[in-house]
């Protein structure tokens, strides 16, 4: 045999067992909730949040998914749990399969969230400044950089820690981007309470972000 039958016949060998590179999964694993608790900043802790967040993407038709509330915590004389820790490294798609960050550093400094990509488990967009009603305020209880607030601060930004559905206070975002002199996704600015009144006073209905912390 020459030596350039041999090249040619080692070639589709070659080819043959070159790997296959799979295919980005753009599945949800970001939204916006529908509707929140429905008793204001009191979501069930951290864990009744997380739960509201499974439950809206089963009903989605999305499973094998672990999803996390975006929402940070507080505790006495140390920093609280954060929101960033708790939602996995990204990437994060809508329900619509558009990218939102491709990790934690994308997503705080220069995320995809705006109305338009901002969207609830079932792919609707989510009223904000200019619709009636106006329920753009996220609860996130969360600093622009997706920490929780330093013990130093003494002032409730979390609802008590989303238990209370009246006396507090707590952090919120806006997913359009608009209003309020602040266009942070994550930190716009605080509600005057923790009721469902007192929170779509400001424009809110208690809604806030869930992303899944894997890819099942």
């Amino acid at each position: 045999m020459t030596f350039t039958k041999a090249v040619l016949l080692a070639v589709p060998l070659l080819v043959g067992t070159a790997p296959l590179t799979s295919a980005q999964d753009t599945s949800m694993s970001f939204f916006v909730t529908s509707v929140g608790s429905g008793k204001g900043g009191d979501l069930g802790g951290l864990d009744g949040a997380d739960a509201h967040c499974a439950s809206l993407a089963q009903a989605a038709g999305v499973t094998g998914k672990t999803w996390r509330a975006y929402l940070s915590t507080q505790e006495d004389g140390k920093r609280g749990i954060s929101a960033r820790d708790r939602i996995g490294s990204g990437p994060w798609h809508n329900a619509k399969g558009v990218q939102i960050a491709a990790n934690l550093d994308e997503l705080h400094l220069s995320p995809n969230i705006v109305k338009s990509t901002g969207l609830d488990e079932s792919g609707n967009l989510v009223n904000g400044r200019g619709d009636s009603p106006n329920v753009h305020d996220l609860l996130t209880g969360t600093m622009a950089d997706g920490t929780a607030y330093f013990p130093r601060v003494t002032e409730d930004k979390t609802c008590s820690n989303w238990t209370s559905s009246g006396e507090g206070s707590a952090t919120v975002g806006h997913h359009d981007r608009h209003g309020g002199g602040n266009t942070s996704w994550n930190a716009a600015h605080d509600t005057r309470g923790c009721s469902m009144e007192a929170l779509a006073s400001t424009g809110g209905a208690g809604l806030f972000m869930c992303f899944a912390e894997n890819d099942g």
